[in-house]
């Protein structure tokens, strides 16, 4: 159900113009905190978002989704009927809601009516066939989308009915009460990047026609996961997290992290760990996830992410006989130079230190002072080293025998399940009918035999990492049904086998690329799935034996951005998160050439996006580009990678999180040597040498915000077009621009978009005044060179993160994030624009 708001759009319009002109004036020196989207203007937002697209003349084009679905997208829950359980429900962090009653042989979409379809918890009244979802995924990564609160279903979800809850954003978990469909509770999260009141946890007893927050901490403190006593439902249990993210710096541990009791049906809480309990308490205390044992309630378990660091007994156990990157950390000047030469000079070379710093010279330098006696870890160390190397406790259970009083834990050895990034899982389940039996999910699933004393992994090479939903069948405890990052795996024997269950095209694409074959090629990266890429003709089931249009992988990790030498249609760049990117050649044995420039020993160091742009020259292919806080190039196919000109952020700002760095290129086609760069702190840089020399050109846009896109015109020199994002502030203007003089002037265009942050923008190649814009609710197509903008199509309401023309096909490739690829002729947009001329 749309929620029927009257907003006078013309007022609303020039109050946000006045309004967002004086925050520009007010931060023209310094980081600017804007102001996170209000609920009534999300709201307004999706009523305009409605309207646009019923009224567009291209609401009817077609589009076929190509895929891929082998790999899936991330599962953050599952419901399964426990009368039945051949029939369950599926929900995708930003995928939607699935179907299934043939134990996932096949898989209906039931969710897409919704205004948003990212989803944090499902919760299904199985005797009632009343299913509650909560929007907004809570894992907190970087691709979490905002959710607009809760929808319930009372008929299998044919129809959905929206029930409130706007400023939740994301939702950890929807509990139900067993004896009771109209009580139902919800674990609010709250803003990702920003501070709210709207977190904690809310209580309905009318079926969710008013809710009530009955726990509440503070506004940086979320709930992030419930359980409930199923023979007292008076009996409820809540696990509050303490979070702040910024786009440069995520706390994910603080003081208020606690589990809380209620006794009363929720209505009052009481905090049951910390001080005598046997619970840890304090700043370094993360995420828990909390499980209620059914066959007697009095047995809690419940699993924290820990972030004090460990002991520092760890290097006992580890090979003496040659250094690792820790060796280095905090090292004095008299340590370091007592470093055996032999092993220092051979980790250097395991890592690719140029050779001129071995032993000798790199001694002499922290001796005489010119570098610091850390100079190796701090050299070595980035954004990729520390998701996995930091030394924290992580992962620990602990269970409770008196329904919370106290607490023992239980884990006997470390469990290497979370690294350093606990805030993406933190969840426990116990079998039903038997208390000994654990499952924790993390990098890997785990299970336990012995009440959490120990854990084995049970994951198979048809897994995949990254678990974030577990069911335990309480007629069969051998049966489970999971969630991870690649989709919903089944077992019947403890994890001893499993099956997949990946039908659905819900990839979570980051950019796409198409080559100039025919039929053409799509290539793109996934989030936690690597790089693939398949042809423009494959069907969306892409294991279908009577196609060989099948899906292949390039790389894994994070896949990023890829980029084809359309010369042979074969050499083609790709990687993976925080700038590891290689060149390879389809269909050649070899290892291809690894490219991630690195700074001299003595130089600051680098700084890499989690997406690191990457870009081909058009009027020469050996010509390679690559961002990191400078632009880089090479002339020779990547190559000898050389910086060009200056840091062109505002420079390295406190934090945890990489920051100050280019997140978008371009070329102009026109002009040889005429580059754009844009910066996740608010910068547009133009060179019209080739990159020895920048301008900034962005001193008259909005301050500080994430350049999703800039993109030199093919049709005139000085046109450029800049798109700005708002997500990592929670403030989702649609902010879309283009200048005619190589930046001096900007002109806003879009005026008539609804509040939802832009991805991407791009250039018809045939017709100058047709635009494509993509959003985090969906696509946009405009014939008067984005003066206003029209609905493209009826794709899902899912984030769209990029968009390529295929020139020669004369059609558009649409990369979601959450519904893999779509495809559609561009013919009937041309016939219009054709139309308007006449």
């Amino acid at each position: 159900m749309r929620i029927p708001i009257k907003v006078n759009y013309s007022k609303t319009l020039l109050f946000r113009c006045l309004f967002l002109f004086l925050i520009t004036l007010t931060f023209t020196n310094t980081y600017a905190q804007w102001p996170a989207t209000t609920a009534k203007e999300r709201l307004a937002a999706e009523v305009k978002r409605t309207a646009i697209s019923s009224s567009s003349i291209f609401k009817d084009v077609n589009f076929r989704n190509i895929g891929p679905s082998l790999m899936s997208g991330r599962v953050v829950d599952v419901d399964v009927n426990p009368h039945d359980p051949t029939e369950f429900y599926i929900a995708y962090a930003t995928g939607g809601l699935w179907y299934t009653h043939n134990n996932g042989q096949s898989l209906v979409p039931v969710f897409d009516s919704a205004s948003v379809i990212g989803i944090g918890d499902v919760a299904v009244n199985w005797d009632k066939n009343i299913i509650w979802v909560g929007t907004g995924e809570a894992n907190s990564s970087r691709s979490s989308y905002a959710g607009i609160g809760i929808y319930k279903s009372v008929d299998k979800g044919r129809t959905w009915t929206y029930l409130g809850l706007p400023e939740s954003h994301h939702i950890g978990k929807v509990l139900l009460d067993p004896k009771d469909e109209n009580t139902v509770w919800v674990a609010a999260s709250g803003h990702l990047y920003s501070p709210n009141k709207e977190r904690g946890v809310y209580k309905t007893t009318d079926g969710g026609k008013s809710w009530k927050q009955t726990l509440y901490v503070d506004e940086n403190t979320s709930a992030i996961d419930m359980d409930i006593n199923p023979n007292n439902p008076m009996e409820v249990y809540a696990c509050m997290w303490h979070r702040e993210r910024r786009a440069w710096d995520f706390q994910e541990s603080g003081p208020t992290s606690a589990i809380y009791k209620s006794i009363d049906g929720g209505n009052t809480w009481k905090k049951i760990t910390g001080g005598n309990s046997g619970f840890p308490d304090g700043a370094n205390i993360g995420r828990t996830g909390i499980a209620v044992y059914a066959g007697n309630p009095q047995i809690l378990y419940a699993d924290v992410d820990n972030n004090n660091h460990r002991p520092d007994t760890i290097k006992s156990k580890m090979d003496t006989s040659r250094y690792v990157l820790n060796d280095f950390n905090n090292l004095s000047k008299e340590q370091f130079l007592q470093l055996d030469a032999k092993k220092l000079n051979a980790f250097l070379k395991r890592n690719f230190v140029p050779e001129k710093y071995r032993d000798s010279l790199l001694k002499q330098m922290v001796s005489s002072g010119k570098v610091k006696p850390t100079i190796v870890y701090d050299y070595l160390n980035d954004a990729n080293s520390e998701l996995f190397n930091t030394p924290i406790i992580g992962c620990e259970v602990y269970r409770s025998d008196d329904g919370g009083t106290t607490w023992k834990k239980a884990n006997k050895k470390d469990l290497e399940l979370y690294n350093t990034y606990g805030y993406y899982f933190a969840k426990i389940a116990v079998s039903p009918v038997n208390d000994k039996k654990v499952i924790i999910g993390g990098y890997t699933l785990m299970v336990s035999e012995d009440g959490g004393g120990s854990f084995k992994s049970v994951d198979k090479p048809n897994t995949h990492p990254d678990w974030h939903a577990v069911w335990i069948n309480p007629a069969r405890d051998a049966n489970w049904v999971t969630g991870n990052d690649g989709g919903c795996n089944i077992t019947y024997d403890n994890g001893e086998h499993w099956f997949k269950v990946n039908t659905p095209a819900v990839a979570q694409f980051y950019a796409i690329a198409v080559d100039s074959a025919k039929p053409y090629n799509v290539y793109g990266g996934i989030q936690d799935n690597g790089v693939w890429y398949g042809s423009s003709k494959s069907f969306t089931s892409d294991i279908n034996p009577e196609t060989p249009n099948n899906w292949k992988n390039l790389g894994g990790g994070d896949g990023m951005q890829v980029q084809i030498d359309t010369r042979d249609n074969k050499t083609v760049y790709f990687g993976s998160q925080f700038g590891y990117y290689e060149k390879s050649v389809i269909g050649e044995d070899k290892r291809g050439t690894s490219i991630h420039p690195m700074a001299a020993l003595e130089a600051e160091k680098l700084r890499y996006n989690w997406q690191t742009p990457i870009l081909l020259s058009s009027f020469n292919q050996d010509i390679f580009y690559m961002g990191t806080n400078m632009l880089y190039r090479s002339m020779n196919k990547g190559e000898n990678m050389q910086p060009l000109g200056k840091d062109l952020t505002k420079g390295k700002k406190a934090g945890n999180v990489p920051y100050g760095t280019i997140v978008t290129l371009s070329e102009s086609p026109l002009y040889f040597g005429l580059i754009y760069a844009g910066t996740d702190d608010g910068n547009i840089q133009m060179s019209k040498d080739g990159g020895n020399t920048w301008t900034l050109v962005s001193q008259n846009l909005p301050k500080d915000l994430y350049v999703s896109r800039v993109v030199a015109s093919a049709f005139s020199e000085g046109r450029v077009y800049a798109t700005l994002n708002g997500y990592r502030f929670d403030n989702f203007t649609p902010w879309v621009y283009v200048s005619e003089d190589f930046g001096k002037t900007w002109k806003q265009l879009g005026n008539n978009l609804p509040l939802d942050p832009v991805n991407v923008i791009r250039e018809d190649p045939y017709y100058e005044n047709i635009l494509y814009l993509g959003t985090d609710a969906g696509l946009y197509v405009s014939l008067n060179k984005g003066e206003n903008f029209m609905s493209l199509g009826k794709l899902p309401p899912v984030p769209v993160h990029d968009i390529a023309i295929q020139k020669g096909a004369k059609e558009i490739v649409v990369a979601t994030h959450g519904r893999s690829i779509y495809i559609a002729s561009l013919k009937n947009i041309y016939e219009e624009k054709s139309n308007n001329k006449k």
